[in-house]
C-alpha cells in the first residue's frame, strides 16, 4: 500500500473517531435509563431479533457498494495516483491495485483520472495488496483490437522497442509488431537508432492470422497527404522550370531530389560541366539547391533534372585568342586505350591520341605514357568551337629524333636497344624514344637455327645492335645483332671439312631427319638414312655419336652429316684392300705360268692352258 493511501485512511479514521464517541455518549443515558427494562435473556435466546437483522442489513448494504472482483479478470479502473515506479488504480474494490509504471511507457501522457484496463493477477498478496497488470490486460484484448484497427483503417499508437533485421519492433496493445524500414518514412532512413524509444502513430497494414504476425506502417499516414501535394506539383511542371529541392539520396549514377513530395533525378552527367567520378563531389545529403526540369514522361512520374544547366557552358567562355599551335596545360581526367582526355578548363576537354604522345612508331597503349590525375602540357592540333572539340599533342613539344638520325645513328654504329615486339620474321626494338628498328631473324645469330625470335630473347630485354641500313622515309632502321662478332664460318670451314669426323648430339628428331649439335655451338643436319647405326638401329634423341661431314656450305651456313657413312666407308676400305691382295696374287700366278710355258714340253702345254683358263675365269668373276 502506498504512503498516500495510508494517509487517506488515517485521516478517515480521525474524522470518524469523534462521531463514534459522541454517539456512544448519547446512547449512554437512555441505556442507563432502560437498563432495568431490557430483557437480556430474550436477547440471548432470540438470535433473529433486532440486532441480528440490523447487522445483516448493514452487511448487505456494504457489500452492494463494492464491485464483484475475481482473479484473472480484465476490468476498467481509474488512475488515482502515480509516482516514479507505480500507478495506483481504483477498480471499485475494497482496496486499490498497484500497476508498474513501466507497463505504461507506450503512453507517456498518462495522468491521474485516466481510465485504463487492468488484469487482476492477485486479489491479495502476502502484504494484503491487490496486484494488477495493465500489460496483460492489453495482451488479452490486443488481438481483437489489432484486427479491428485493420478492418476500420484506424490510426493506433505504438512504442518502438528496438531495432531488428530490416526494420523495428513496435509494441502495439502489448503485441510485438514489425515495422519495416521502408515503412518508417517516405524518405530513406539513414539512422534507425534515433527512432528507438519513441512513441509514434501507425496503421496496421498486414496481419498473419496463422502465425499471429502484425505489420504496421508509419509511412502510410503521411503518404495520403504527400500524394495530394504531389498532384499539385506535377500539374504545374514545365520543361525549363527552375525549382528548389532537397538532396534525398546520392547514388553512383546520380542524385535524387525531393521537390516537395515529387522526386526527380539529376544524372551524374548533368551535375557539372566537368567530369566527376561520383556525385558526392558536388552535392551532399539534405542539401537544398536549385535545379532545372529537363524532361519528364507523359505521366510525369519520371522527372529528369539538371544542375549544370543553370550555369553557362564553359566552351562559351573559352579564351577567344586560343588557336591551333598554342600550348595549354591541363589535367588528365579520363584514360582510354586509344588516348587520354585532358581538361584544360572546367568542362573544356581535349583528346591526346596515343599516336601524338610519342614519336615512336611502335604501337603502345595510352596507359604507357599517362594516367588519370597527371598534369600535362600539350599543343593544340585542332580546335572546333562549334562542335566543341579539341585535339592535343605532347610529342610536338619535343624535337623529332629522326631529324638527326643520320648523324646520331649512322650505319655501322653500335647501340643498346630494348625489345618491344616480336614477329615471325624478326624483332622490333627501340634504341631511344621515337627511334625504332628491326632485327631480322637471320641477323640474330651466326650459328643457331632460330625458328622464332622468342627463342633468342624476350620482350623488355636489352639487346646490343649495330645499324645495317637507314630508311628515313619510313622512319625505320635495319639492325643486326650477330654482326657484332666476326663470322665464325670462316673458321668452321677449316674445322668441319668434308670427310672430317666429329662427336655430335641428336637434339631434334623429325620426319625428314635430325638436328645434330656439334662443338663450338654449331649445328648440322642428317637425313634418316644417315642416322642408321652399324647394328641396323636408328639414332635416338639426346644420343651422342660420331658423325662424318659429307657436305659443308659456307654461303648457306649448312653442314650435312652422316653416322652410317663412317662404318660403311670402313667396310668399303677393307673390301678394296682384299681385292687388291687377290689381284696381286693372281698377277704373280700368271707370271709364273708364263715362265713355265717357256720351259715346259709340248705334253705340259695342255695342262697349263687349262690352268690359265681357270685363273682368268676367276679373275673376271672377281672383277
Amino acid at each position: 500500500m502506498t504512503e498516500e493511501k495510508k494517509e487517506n485512511l488515517e485521516q478517515k479514521e480521525e474524522l470518524e473517531q469523534p462521531q463514534v464517541v459522541e454517539n456512544a455518549q448519547q446512547a449512554e443515558a437512555p441505556a442507563a435509563a432502560e437498563t432495568e427494562e431490557f430483557d437480556w435473556a430474550a436477547l440471548e435466546a432470540d438470535d433473529e431479533g433486532f440486532a441480528g437483522a440490523k447487522k445483516q442489513e448493514l452487511v448487505d448494504l456494504y457489500d452492494n457498494t463494492l464491485n464483484t472482483v475475481q482473479e484473472k479478470e480484465v476490468l476498467e479502473g481509474t488512475v488515482i495516483s502515480m509516482n516514479k515506479r507505480e500507478v495506483v488504480v481504483d477498480i471499485g474494490y475494497k482496496s486499490d491495485g498497484i500497476v508498474s509504471l513501466n507497463e505504461f511507457r507506450y503512453n507517456p501522457e498518462l495522468k491521474v483520472g485516466d481510465t485504463v484496463e487492468v488484469y487482476v493477477e492477485s486479489l491479495e498478496d502476502k502484504k494484503g495488496q491487490m496486484i494488477l497488470s495493465h500489460k496483460k490486460a492489453r495482451a488479452v484484448r490486443s488481438w481483437d483490437r489489432v484486427n479491428d484497427a485493420l478492418d476500420k483503417d484506424e490510426i493506433i499508437k505504438g512504442y518502438i522497442k528496438c531495432r531488428t533485421k530490416g526494420g523495428m519492433i513496435v509494441d502495439v496493445f502489448g503485441i510485438e509488431a514489425f515495422l519495416p524500414g521502408s515503412q518508417i518514412d517516405v524518405k530513406p532512413i539513414r539512422d534507425y537508432d534515433m527512432y528507438v524509444g519513441k512513441n509514434m502513430e501507425f496503421k496496421v497494414v498486414k496481419i498473419n492470422q496463422e502465425f499471429r504476425n502484425v505489420v504496421v506502417s508509419h509511412k502510410a499516414l503521411i503518404e495520403a497527404e504527400l500524394e495530394q501535394q504531389k498532384k499539385e506539383i506535377i500539374s504545374k511542371l514545365e520543361k525549363g522550370q527552375v525549382l528548389e529541392g532537397t538532396v534525398k539520396n546520392v547514388t553512383s549514377y546520380g542524385v535524387f531530389i525531393d521537390l516537395g513530395g515529387v522526386d526527380g533525378l539529376i544524372h551524374i552527367t548533368d551535375l557539372s560541366w566537368g567530369r566527376i567520378s561520383h556525385p558526392n563531389e558536388i552535392v551532399e545529403l539534405d542539401q537544398k539547391l536549385n535545379v532545372v526540369i529537363l524532361d519528364f514522361d507523359d505521366d510525369k512520374k519520371r522527372i529528369a533534372l539538371g544542375l549544370k544547366q543553370l550555369t553557362p557552358h564553359p566552351w562559351d567562355n573559352l579564351d577567344a585568342e586560343l588557336k591551333v599551335g598554342d600550348s595549354v596545360k591541363g589535367k588528365v581526367v579520363v584514360m582510354a586505350d586509344y588516348g587520354a582526355f585532358v581538361e584544360i578548363a572546367p568542362g573544356v576537354e581535349g583528346l591526346i591520341h596515343v599516336s601524338e604522345m610519342s614519336w615512336s612508331q611502335h604501337l603502345r597503349s595510352a596507359q604507357d605514357f599517362l594516367k588519370v590525375g597527371d598534369e600535362v602540357e600539350a599543343q593544340i592540333l585542332t580546335l572546333d568551337r562549334d562542335e566543341r572539340k579539341m585535339s592535343l599533342g605532347i610529342k610536338q613539344l619535343k624535337k623529332d629524333p629522326w631529324q638527326e638520325v643520320d648523324t646520331k645513328f649512322g650505319i655501322g654504329t653500335k647501340h643498346q636497344a630494348k625489345v618491344r615486339n616480336f614477329t615471325n620474321f624478326g624483332v622490333f626494338v627501340e634504341i631511344e624514344e621515337g627511334v625504332d628498328g628491326l632485327i631480322h631473324i637471320s641477323d640474330l645469330s651466326w650459328t643457331k637455327k632460330i625458328k622464332h625470335p622468342s627463342e633468342f630473347t624476350s620482350i623488355g630485354a636489352d639487346i646490343e645492335v649495330v645499324v645495317l641500313d637507314i630508311d628515313k622515309d619510313n622512319r625505320r632502321l635495319s639492325l643486326g645483332h650477330k654482326q657484332l662478332e666476326e663470322n665464325p664460318w670462316d673458321v668452321f670451314e677449316t674445322i668441319f671439312s668434308v670427310d672430317s669426323i666429329h662427336e655430335g648430339t641428336v637434339v631434334e628428331l623429325f620426319d625428314k631427319g635430325a638436328t645434330i649439335a656439334l662443338p663450338y655451338g654449331v649445328e648440322g643436319f642428317a637425313t634418316p638414312r644417315h642416322l642408321v647405326k652399324e647394328d641396323g638401329s636408328k639414332a635416338s634423341l639426346e644420343e651422342k655419336l660420331d658423325f662424318k661431314v659429307i657436305e659443308f656450305s659456307k654461303a648457306a651456313k649448312r653442314i650435312i652429316l652422316s653416322h652410317s657413312r663412317i662404318f660403311e666407308d670402313e667396310k668399303k676400305g677393307e673390301d678394296t684392300a682384299k681385292k687388291k691382295a687377290q689381284s696381286k696374287q693372281t698377277a704373280k700366278a700368271m707370271k709364273a705360268v708364263k715362265e713355265s710355258q717357256e720351259k715346259t714340253t709340248l705334253g705340259d702345254i695342255s695342262e697349263l692352258a687349262a690352268l690359265k683358263s681357270q685363273m682368268e675365269a676367276e679373275e673376271n668373276k672377281e672383277k
